[in-house]
């Protein structure tokens, strides 16, 4: 398929890497030759240097042939424009990237799709719905729900003090039959690990597991992880994000944010109705202390300094608060996060990316997703038809070893599957996958 790509920044070229890699013809539009330049000397893509509102550079880019349109630059005016000359000019689907939370209530997504664009996406908002998962959760670094919280994918970094650090993953299992799980894999510094029975846990590991929703907590709890309630929440930064997601948790929780520009101060004030506002220099540690950082439960670091949340983070831990989360924008901190000690590290474009990749891989694949510094992704397939994926038992089925099966959704219930279980026609299957299995896996349940 003939994807075109108009922005080859972070989001576009975090695109343009992830469609390359299943051989879809690339097309990158943007106006700086510059970026330009780094995505064709790094991607097998065709770039247009250009203005992608412009009808002549859409035409360039052969948009009449274009199966899918993504508007993913700075400029919301430019995505909006591009998406409605895109769609007239004959491109099947578009995709707008836009900053103004307005535009995301249900009827102007209908005017929008009366114009031609098929879907808009606000990589704040993404990353407020991730941080609000986040603390309703907060013993785990990282959560994703499919069919809508019946199963549950969580993220656990193991200390000194975890219940089952140094045992094997078929002891772990072991603990308690009660609750059914299903380690996926281990990030252990920068390698990803598939586990298997006989891998044993370490300190410091990072391990994600699938389990019925409603079994999270007791589960957590089995492996030494206590559940706190949240009550008092420090956001560093009166960033447009710090605002959108104040406005999200104020009313459930007490909000302190701390902004050295005594204008933006005010602007919060009458942005907010329950927030505490306090004038001084986010970086300056001392402040911090003296405004009550030790007797928070969570830290949000959102300035636009990636450098200054992730320190401030580490800071805010080692004074204890009980969660860290610090909105960074190179994705090689998104990667260490687990090894330098901030609990969770964000990052909006790639938030943005995965959503908008979710998007394109409809079809048989229901969902996906990809988890911080893990190099692999996290797919929901769903069976269709009868073949030989409802023929055999799973340890017949000659899937790629560099993938393991974590659960089936079958109507209201979960199943976490052995070697002998076997698929049924609507069958929901969560697999995980390092890239070199994918495109194998693709044909397995391409052919359902």
């Amino acid at each position: 398929m003939r994807i075109v790509i108009a922005g080859a920044g972070d989001i576009g070229f975090h695109l343009a890497r992830l469609l390359v890699s299943e051989n879809q013809d690339i097309v990158l539009i943007d106006i700086n030759k510059d970026v330009l330049d780094y995505a064709e000397s790094h991607l097998d893509v065709s770039t247009i240097n250009g203005d992608a509102s412009s009808p002549q550079i859409l035409e360039s880019a052969e948009i009449s042939q274009c199966g899918m349109f993504l508007a993913v630059t700075t400029q919301e005016h430019t995505n909006i424009v591009s998406c409605i000359l895109a769609k007239e000019m004959g491109a099947i689907q578009t995709i707008a990237r836009v900053a103004n939370e307005e535009f995301l209530q249900d009827k102007h997504k209908q005017k929008f799709c009366s114009l031609g664009i098929d879907k808009i996406i606000s990589p704040l908002r993404l990353a407020v719905n991730e941080i609000s998962r986040l603390l309703e959760q907060c013993e785990v670094t990282d959560i994703f729900e499919f069919d809508e919280g019946r199963l549950s994918l969580a993220g656990i970094s193991l200390d000194d003090d975890s219940d089952i650090k140094d045992k094997t993953i078929e002891k772990v299992l072991a603990m308690d039959e009660s609750v059914a799980f299903n380690p996926i894999a281990i990030l252990r510094g920068n390698k990803t690990i598939i586990p298997r029975k006989y891998t044993r846990l370490r300190r410091n590991d990072h391990l994600y597991f699938l389990t019925e929703g409603d079994q999270l907590t007791q589960l957590l709890e089995r492996t030494g992880k206590t559940h706190i309630k949240v009550e008092n929440i420090m956001i560093l930064g009166g960033s447009a994000l710090s605002i959108v997601a104040a406005k999200e948790l104020e009313e459930h929780y007490s909000i302190t944010i701390i902004e050295q520009d005594k204008f933006r101060c005010k602007f919060l004030t009458q942005e907010l109705n329950n927030a505490l506002i306090i004038h001084g220099d986010t970086g300056n540690f001392e402040l911090l202390k003296e405004e009550g950082i030790e007797n928070m439960d969570v830290f949000l670091a959102l300035t636009d300094n990636s450098e200054t949340n992730i320190l401030t983070s580490l800071m805010a831990d080692e004074l204890g608060v009980y969660k860290t989360i610090a909105l960074v924008d190179n994705t090689y901190y998104t990667r260490i996060s687990q090894n330098i000690g901030v609990d969770t590290m964000i990052n909006m474009k790639i938030i943005a990316a995965n959503n908008i990749f979710r998007f394109i891989r409809k079809g048989t694949v229901e969902a996906i997703t990809s988890l911080h510094g893990v190099d692999a992704e996290v797919i929901e397939y769903i069976i269709n038809k009868e073949s030989k994926l409802t023929k055999k038992p799973i340890r017949k089925l000659n899937f790629p070893n560099a993938m393991v099966v974590g659960a089936v959704i079958r109507g209201d219930a979960v199943i976490i599957p052995d070697g002998d279980t076997v698929f049924e026609l609507q069958d929901k299957i969560i697999v995980l996958a390092l890239p070199r299995a994918i495109q194998k896996l693709e044909r397995i349940f391409g052919d359902d």
